[in-house]
């Protein structure tokens, strides 16, 4: 159940993320929610490197929410080593973006992508949005996440 799981947010807007958890706390989704704020930080942070070492403290997530346009490391790139990492094939991942260029669905969609959305300016149409992934993630059964990496 989501109740034990996390979620790692990805997105280099302040206005986003604050939009995001907005969203969140309206769509009930109650599951801890994590951020980094470029595509470096992002793999840092599933690496388990640096300032990211406690699984404690920074566990894997079960879910991602990630942003194509950041700097240092983009979505894509931030997505394709994720899907080169076998222990990271279990987590969804969403890419939340403000582009609905065919050629980026397609991208995304070819490197692994689990769902593909387009960030909507309104808090209330993202909490209906995430309150569909909230069901969702009851729904489904996860794996224990950081059993399944050792360090």
């Amino acid at each position: 159940m989501m109740t034990t799981q996390s979620i790692l947010l990805v997105d280099d807007s302040e206005n986003d993320i604050f939009l995001m958890h907005r969203a969140f706390k309206k769509a009930e989704f109650n599951a801890p929610v994590h951020e980094v704020h470029d595509g470096e930080e992002a793999i840092a942070y599933l690496a388990g490197e640096g300032q990211y070492h406690d699984r404690a403290q920074f566990p894997l997530p079960c879910l991602i929410f990630l942003d194509l346009n950041m700097p240092r490391k983009n979505g894509f790139e931030v997505l394709a080593w994720i899907r080169t990492q076998p222990v990271f094939n279990p987590i969804a991942i969403v890419v939340l973006t403000a582009s609905a260029r065919p050629e980026d669905i397609q991208r995304t969609f070819d490197l692994g992508a689990t769902y593909f959305l387009v960030k909507p300016s309104n808090t209330t149409v993202l909490a209906t949005m995430l309150q569909s992934l909230r069901d969702w993630t009851r729904l489904n059964h996860f794996p224990p996440r950081n059993e399944m990496v050792s360090r």
